[in-house]
């Protein structure tokens, strides 16, 4: 069987890639960066993301949404990896998918416009439990609502008492959050629960992709240009090679990544399985890719001017995100043997 993107999905792609390119490029995301005072949420890229419906994507038409899939939404994922973006659209996403799969229809009438327009910023987190301390959240000291676990199920956190949290990541920025009680997401059983960390998961995955076929593609371009002994540095069999296998590695993550949504969205026997193996697989090849990545551009890889500590620094939260590899391939084999 052929799988692929539809038209309609590859260009959503191009429309995100073309925004990155031209108006957040990554001069805009170093600002972010190195502003470690600020909240790193840019104002012009979270009014793009309301204005071209990044945060609508799985919002019911009925709620203001486009009413998609998590097939488009990690076609959004996987662009925003590969320009190291800033800002909480992740988060926003999660906790509308909360609201869509386990609110009451009050909540859905309440919050689903909202985060589908960009009046409100959300965060997700399974870490921690309301009332109580939730640490790590992204975003959470810009969050309007927050998703997270309560007891056995999950609530909505307004209101709360966010303390920044230092990261080496510089494209996000950490909260730790007091929670209050929160108001209860009725439907959220656990078996919501479960596909909501799938959903989570399979982002992650996509933005890892995208970070780790990025990285690919930049250290290929300079290694044709770059010369040593007066031949392009990427004619030497060692390097030629090792960027072969990684474009191998890279692609099959993404194939993995687009079936792992695909086999969400349509409630497929084995859906676990291949989110397992998708987030295993982003997680193994973007730190390869982003490390690959530092060592092909020669010294000016290592530098803080070098854009390819973004990638790596990114690559390197996000694998442990949802599971590591080796949590992931734990789980691949509890699900086969």
């Amino acid at each position: 069987m052929f799988f692929a993107l539809t038209d309609d999905q590859r260009e959503f792609d191009a429309a995100v890639r073309g925004y990155l390119a031209e108006r957040f490029d990554l001069e805009a995301v170093r600002g972010v960066f190195e502003d470690t005072a600020g909240d790193g949420h840019p104002s012009s890229l979270w009014e793009a993301a309301a204005e071209q419906g990044w945060l609508a994507v799985t919002v019911p038409e009925e709620n203001e949404g486009l009413g998609l899939g998590l097939v488009e939404a990690q076609v959004i994922a996987r662009a925003l990896g590969a320009g190291v973006a800033p800002g909480p659209w992740r988060g926003t996403v999660l906790a509308a998918e909360a609201v869509r799969l386990a609110g009451s229809d009050e909540q859905k009438a309440a919050w689903l416009p909202k985060l589908a327009g960009g009046e409100a910023v959300g965060a997700f987190t399974l870490r921690g439990s309301a009332p109580g301390t939730l640490t790590a959240v992204e975003f959470g000291a810009v969050a309007d609502v927050i998703v997270a676990r309560s007891g056995d199920g999950l609530a909505l956190v307004t209101g709360a008492t966010a303390t920044p949290q230092g990261s080496y990541d510089g494209t996000t920025r950490l909260a730790s959050v007091e929670a209050g009680a929160g108001e209860a997401l009725p439907g959220a059983t656990a078996e919501v629960i479960a596909e909501l960390e799938a959903r989570a998961t399979v982002l992650v995955a996509a933005d890892l992709v995208g970070i780790a076929r990025e990285a690919v593609s930049r250290t290929v371009a300079y290694d044709k240009e770059r010369s040593q002994f007066g031949v392009p540095v990427g004619s030497f069999q060692a390097i030629k090679h090792a960027l072969a296998d990684l474009h191998v590695a890279v692609t099959l993550a993404e194939h993995a990544a687009l079936y792992a949504a695909h086999a969400v969205d349509a409630g497929l026997d084995g859906a676990d399985l291949a989110v397992a193996v998708a987030k295993a697989k982003a997680s193994d090849t973007a730190i390869a890719a982003t490390a690959a990545m530092i060592q092909y551009h020669g010294g000016i890889g290592y530098t803080w001017e070098h854009e390819a500590h973004f990638y790596y620094k990114r690559a390197k939260r996000l694998a442990g995100q949802f599971g590591d590899a080796d949590a992931q391939r734990e789980r691949i084999a509890a699900l086969t043997i």
